[in-house]
């Protein structure tokens, strides 16, 4: 009996905000089945459940995985766009929830008139907050004057959950905090403000008495102290300098990034657009610039991000250049235009230093690669989550059209592959059936020639014999004479006259003369039953009592 087939499982890591469940189920599971088991572990309704990161797009609720041909293991997502998560019952539960959440601040830089929108997860603290914003504003901590952080926000240690603020979007705005000789007449701009910095304080002075840069005393991370850039300037090759920017980046932003493609964009490309149409990927060119105040948030909230660097490491070849040198950047310009043409190197000329960090996200196509979109520093993770599913959702449909073509082509090659097959199966069975022929009748021919060859010597040596046969004696000569008479297989019957004192060799010529060689056939008598060729060829026919007549006959031998 058969052993039943076991069916295949499939590993599924989902994505919810700061959460993440793993999952595992058979192929023959149904999506809403997965959705259901989703629900019991997030706590969200199936009804307001948007399940994203499908290669094959949107699919209902009804689909059986089996059906999407998934690989073994898969990143899926869940957006709730419409809802807050709902408040826990327990206390406990309802603080983790608060640390899992995403906090929208919308922080106004009052010097710049600018907003800056940023997600930060509810374990941040707002120190944390304060550091990133001194990366945006170069305002350093200690100078930074706040307005609209709640009372409870006493301690910059509290993190945003336990600080109070509004979820999930809470409003600010910062300003440079007045110098000492200006402080008894603070500017009408920051006139009412509401929380200053915990750094601020009379036991620190000013870092520029020191000689010290502000930045630099406090470790703030800008791009003027860092202790080395992320991408040398003067690098022999491509591989090297990837090498060096992957081990600066893992140093400033920890290990958990894009998995950068190391070697060249050309190389990049061919792993990328060049494989089986089934293998294909989307190209994702980060580009960083460390003289923009976006790269630091940008790599350590955006690039960081769990479901980020899942979703990019799955679906991307993600390569990364480093374009704060001018020589790195016409370096860079040089390689696009030569994979990708000048309008891409063009739109790259275009950006402003302020608008890096870059995401272009570039797809394959059967005579060009076109760039599907160019993200900039100033994004949040959801929108650049929605804009890389986006990116994918154009790739996979240009993905199918291209494995249909690619199944037809094969199927099309299969067809005449076999049609050539079966023609050469042909044509070596025609060759060597007529070599079998030619072979047989050559062997026919080589048996014929020896037949002849044979007969002919055959024919010789009976000619040789009847030649030296004495001649037949006459009865009436007065000797001794035997008549013998030879019966041969045939029937027929050979007779002639021989003088008694021949040898029996004369016999056996005479014998072999008419076509019986001695060496084929044997020479009996009738009765006694007696093999004459076994006698003496030199006795004579009266010692073999061969006379005065005598019926002989002809067996071939064995």
């Amino acid at each position: 009996m058969p052993e039943k087939r076991q069916p295949r499982l499939l590993n599924f890591r989902v994505e919810y905000r700061q959460r993440s469940v793993e999952l595992v189920l058979e192929e023959g599971n149904t999506v809403g089945e997965i959705k259901q088991i989703l629900e019991t572990e997030l706590g969200v309704p199936v009804s307001k459940m948007q399940l994203k990161g499908w290669k094959s797009g949107d699919v209902s609720d009804s689909t059986v995985l089996r059906s999407l041909h998934l690989p073994k293991n898969n990143s899926l997502y869940v957006l709730t766009p419409d809802i807050a998560p709902t408040a826990s019952t327990s206390k406990n539960s309802a603080l983790q929830d608060s640390l899992n959440q995403n906090f929208l601040l919308v922080i106004s830089h009052r010097e710049a008139q600018r907003d800056y929108n940023l997600n930060f997860p509810g374990s941040r603290t707002i120190q944390e907050v304060k550091r990133n914003i001194s990366d945006l504003t170069n305002i350093p901590v200690r100078h930074q004057q706040w307005e609209g952080w709640p009372a409870s926000a006493s301690d910059d240690s509290m993190t945003l959950a336990l600080s109070g603020i509004s979820y999930p979007c809470h409003h600010l705005s910062v300003c440079r905090r007045s110098s000492p000789a200006n402080a008894q007449e603070p500017t009408e701009e920051c006139a009412d403000v509401h929380m200053i910095s915990d750094s601020e304080g009379d036991d620190y002075e000013d870092a520029s008495e020191f000689g010290v840069d502000d930045s630099e005393m406090f470790g703030v991370g800008s791009s003027s102290c860092r202790k080395s850039p992320m991408m040398p300037e003067n690098s022999e090759n491509e591989t090297d300098a990837l090498i060096h920017f992957t081990s600066e980046f893992s140093s400033r932003y920890g290990e958990t990034h894009p998995m950068f493609f190391i070697g060249s964009l050309e190389a990049a490309s061919q792993e990328a657009f060049h494989g089986k149409a089934r293998d294909r990927k989307l190209l994702a060119i980060y580009l960083h610039n460390d003289d923009s105040v976006l790269s630091n948030v940008f790599c350590s909230q955006m690039m960081c991000a769990d479901s980020i660097v899942s979703y990019l490491s799955q679906n991307f070849i993600t390569w990364a250049w480093d374009v704060t040198k001018e020589a790195n950047k016409s370096r860079l310009l040089t390689m696009c235009t030569r994979h990708f043409g000048s309008v891409v190197t063009q739109t790259i000329r275009t950006y402003k230093t302020d608008q890096f960090p870059l995401l272009l996200i570039v797809m394959g196509k059967r005579t060009s690669n076109e760039v599907l979109n160019v993200i900039q520093g100033n994004t949040t993770v959801d929108e650049l989550m929605m804009r890389l599913m986006g990116a994918m959702e154009i790739f996979t449909a240009q993905q199918q059209e291209d494995i249909k073509d690619e199944d037809e082509r094969e199927a099309r090659e299969m067809v005449k592959r076999e049609q050539d097959e079966a023609y050469r199966l042909s044509l070596e069975a025609d060759r060597k059936k007529r070599e079998a022929q030619e072979r047989e009748e050559a062997e026919q021919f080589r048996l014929e020639q020896m037949r002849k060859e044979q007969e002919e010597e055959k024919e010789a040596i009976r000619l040789s014999l009847e030649q030296a046969l004495p001649p037949e004696p006459d009865e009436e000569s007065g000797e001794q004479i035997s008549k013998l008479r030879i019966r041969t297989p045939s029937g027929e019957f050979l007779e002639r006259r021989f003088l008694g004192s021949c040898k029996l060799q004369v016999l056996f010529d005479f014998v072999a003369s008419k076509g019986y060689p001695f060496e084929e056939f044997k020479l009996l008598t009738t009765f006694p039953r007696r093999n004459i060729t076994q006698l003496d060829p030199g006795s004579t026919l009266l010692e073999a009592k061969l006379f005065p007549q005598e019926t002989l006959f002809l067996e071939a031998k064995e």
